[in-house]
């Protein structure tokens, strides 16, 4: 199992030219696969509701590996970053893709606004919540925070037809605490309260629950006032750390 020579040359051509994402391809591609399981790559992909092959890597193999990846590699610029999360999100195996994640949420900072789009075509794209809720929580939620002015694409993504780009517009504010803007994080709760998919409910109830460690009280007077317009999985993740 693995990317075979064709595979890597087709994902090396998507997105910006990038010696730095170049090399980096050069090195997943040979020593991520030597760790391979394909006992537990079936279990894994199973597990993951078949929404993309894998290698079989643990998170702890991963992670060791991709610290022999990264040796002595120069600092990314956001040309560097667009460029490997582009061609990682080509390769067909789900480990390369948790590479890219990590590799953004490290180097977020180097981010301008934009750099939305690409995280837009991430979201949107082999989307399942592994990748998801961390590109919404790390990626977008620090491009916003570094930009209010992306808070309007926010509004739009709340707004669109995609599930996972609706989960990331809840999401995105998940690690802001007492910067939470809490107009627009009840604004969006109630925008998507009957939205007819679990992981959008499941997200509504995850964001008010986050929240709830900032201001219970705010949470619990939402749930209040719209507890006939929230699913009841929405309603129980938003309890499940303070209680109605």
């Amino acid at each position: 199992m693995g990317v075979t020579a064709s595979g890597t040359s087709g994902a090396r051509s998507v997105g910006p030219d990038s010696a730095l994402a170049d090399t980096l391809l050069d090195r997943l591609t040979t020593v991520y696969p030597a760790g391979a399981d394909p006992e537990r790559a079936a279990s894994m992909r199973a597990y993951m509701k078949d929404i993309a092959p894998f290698l079989g890597l643990t998170t702890p193999e991963r992670r060791a590996l991709s610290r022999t990846v990264l040796r002595d590699t120069a600092r990314p610029d956001e040309r560097d970053c667009a460029a490997l999360a582009l061609r990682c999100w080509q390769l067909p195996e789900r480990e390369y893709q948790y590479f890219a994640v990590d590799y953004l949420r490290r180097h977020v900072s180097r981010l301008s606004s934009g750099f939305l789009p690409v995280a837009w075509h991430l979201v949107s794209t082999v989307s399942w919540w592994d990748t998801v809720d961390l590109l919404a929580a790390h990626v977008v939620g620090g491009l916003v925070a570094a930009d209010p002015r992306l808070r309007a694409d926010m509004d739009a993504w709340i707004e669109d037809d995609d599930l996972w780009v609706v989960r990331t517009a809840l999401l995105h504010q998940l690690r802001y605490k007492q910067d939470t803007d809490t107009g627009r994080l009840i604004a969006y709760c109630v925008r998507q309260s009957g939205h007819p998919d679990f992981f959008v409910r499941k997200a509504v109830g995850w964001c008010l629950r986050e929240y709830a460690k900032t201001d219970p009280d705010a949470v619990r007077d939402f749930v209040a006032r719209e507890r006939t317009r929230l699913a009841p999985l929405s309603v129980r993740e938003a309890f499940k750390n303070i209680g109605p």
